[in-house]
């Protein structure tokens, strides 16, 4: 963890506004957690703002765009490889077999035990497709993740890949503006499963089109809202696929989601059930009868011969297929287009509505919309089951119907609570992680081509010992009312990253003639 030189020292009173500004415009996070790190071999005492780390500009601008800029370097760098990243650590069960001697017997033995249980638990379903969608042409599975190449008639060797949107099918029909023409007649129900299931039918879809095109297909995906707030996935995908069969796998996939039904409130209010100590599970509130468990609601379901899946979630017909090479013009603009939105909220309006102002009935919308996604369940854990009669799986006390902690069913996300960026594992051969330590590595390479030195990352590290072999760092929560005030510590960052902003421009002037610097370095500078 890197610490800033804030100390205890005042600064001018400034008003909060004009210090948020500057912390935006300087890059610097506006609601920093403030820790006192106390060097015990110094005796030095400084306030150390950490960054909020927060992914939405509605809750700290400057954080959710450096997120945004290293999603940007993700996508960018795996999209249009010419050579196989290097594989991902295995963490399967066989894994461990393979490799005992990672672990001691006692904690093998218990990483087999665990996987034997969980595919003992795993119910079987058919894998019968359902007759009204078409069959998938299925092959062998290569092991690349690279896609065809093609040469020119001046010899020139080219690798395009591909960058896809997918949406949803109509709940019924819209105004320009997104919102419904009869609200009444809008299927907010289905709308609302279909984003809080969009993850299966995500994954259902990439299965699919790797064994229709027989090898492992990378993608890049984004979620982000339509203005009628259905979701919709825009995909930079490596490889080239004809776009005949990319139509066939949308129009085949789907995703059914085999749980109790759950298209009745039984318990709302002040009727719900309650918490029973002596049976360790949920009671009807008046006859003190207890509610159908998780495992009995899925028994009935396999018991039932003509039973229908609760729910069944698929694309919609209209998609959108473009073919790019890598290094021009037309790939760097869809980069910034897959991310555009990451920063936003499912319901904060896009930049095409006026004056990003949301209208009343736009408020109606979502507002109809949230009240479904509200009470829906999102997981086999969701408190929300207790709605319908059955307990959660796992149940224990302190649930509530229409009040799961998950934040599909916040007002903000409108049932996509899950992450909005989906990498597949081959991408780069790269976590989140290894990306920003690239980029504090070009950083560095900066500062070290200017003959500086360029200070240790985990410098500060609480795992730092000193000479007696005791944590020489220590950090410590403080009381609010010891802090100075919000302005002083903002202004002291901002002055502090004004300060290294210089500096580094200073460092790149010395180590080259002529800087022409574009992403990386900069931004995590």
């Amino acid at each position: 963890m890197r610490a800033s030189s804030l100390n205890r020292s005042r600064v001018p009173h400034l008003a909060e506004a004009t210090v948020r500004a500057g912390a935006v415009q300087a890059g610097v996070c506006v609601r920093p957690i403030v820790r006192q790190l106390v060097d015990t071999q110094t005796g030095d005492v400084r306030l150390v703002p950490i960054p909020c780390q927060s992914t939405l500009a509605s809750q700290c601008p400057p954080c959710a765009d450096k997120a945004r800029r290293l999603r940007m370097q993700q996508c960018r760098e795996g999209w249009h490889l010419e050579h196989e990243p290097e594989p991902p650590h295995r963490t399967s069960p066989l894994w461990w077999l393979a490799h005992p001697e990672v672990f001691g017997a006692v904690a093998l033995v218990a990483t087999v035990a665990a996987a034997l249980r969980a595919n003992t638990e795993r119910r079987k379903r058919s894998t019968r497709r359902r007759d009204d969608v078409p069959e998938l042409p299925r092959l062998k599975v290569e092991d690349r993740t690279l896609g065809r190449t093609f040469t020119g008639r001046d010899g020139k060797t080219w690798r395009p890949s591909m960058f896809v949107t997918f949406t949803m099918g109509s709940y019924g029909p819209v105004h320009s503006d997104g919102t419904p023409l009869d609200p009444a007649r809008y299927d907010y129900r289905r709308a609302a499963l279909d984003a809080l299931h969009l993850s299966k039918l995500w994954d259902r879809l990439t299965q699919n089109l790797r064994r229709a095109v027989g090898w492992e297909v990378q993608y890049f995906a984004a979620i982000e809202p339509q203005k009628r707030l259905a979701p919709h996935i825009h995909a930079a995908i490596r490889g080239a696929i004809p776009r005949e069969i990319l139509r066939q796998v949308i129009a085949a996939t789907y995703a059914s989601v085999w749980w109790p039904r759950h298209d009745r409130i039984v318990y709302r209010g002040d009727h719900i059930p309650v918490w029973d100590s002596d049976t360790g599970g949920y009671v009807d509130p008046h006859t003190h009868q207890p509610l159908a468990t998780w495992d009995q609601a899925l028994d009935d379901l396999d018991a039932d011969e003509t039973a229908e899946p609760a729910h069944v979630v698929r694309f919609g017909r209209q998609s959108d297929m473009q073919g790019l090479v890598g290094g021009t013009d037309k790939a760097d603009r869809r980069v910034g287009y897959l991310t555009k939105y990451l920063t936003k909220a499912i319901v904060d309006p896009l930049d095409d509505q006026e004056n990003g102002a949301v209208s009343p009935a736009r408020e109606a919308h979502i507002d109809r919309l949230h009240a479904q996604v509200r009470w829906l369940p999102c997981s086999p854990r969701c408190w929300n089951w207790l709605a319908y009669g059955i307990q959660p799986k796992d149940a224990a006390d302190g649930a509530a119907p229409g009040a799961c902690p998950s934040k599909a069913h916040d007002r903000e996300h409108l049932g996509c609570g899950g992450r909005r960026v989906l990498v597949s594992r081959k991408w780069t051969g790269k976590t989140l992680s290894g990306h920003k330590a690239d980029r504090l590595h070009a950083v560095r390479a900066v500062l070290e081509a200017a003959g500086i030195d360029a200070p240790d990352v985990d410098r500060c590290s609480a795992t730092t010992l000193d000479e007696t072999g005791r944590p020489r760092y220590i950090w410590q929560a403080i009381d609010i009312e010891d802090l100075p005030t919000y302005t002083e510590v903002i202004a002291q960052t901002v002055t502090e990253r004004q300060r290294w902003r210089t500096q580094y421009e200073a460092a790149k002037e010395r180590a080259s003639p002529n800087p022409h610097s574009d992403s990386a370095t900069d931004d995590a500078a």
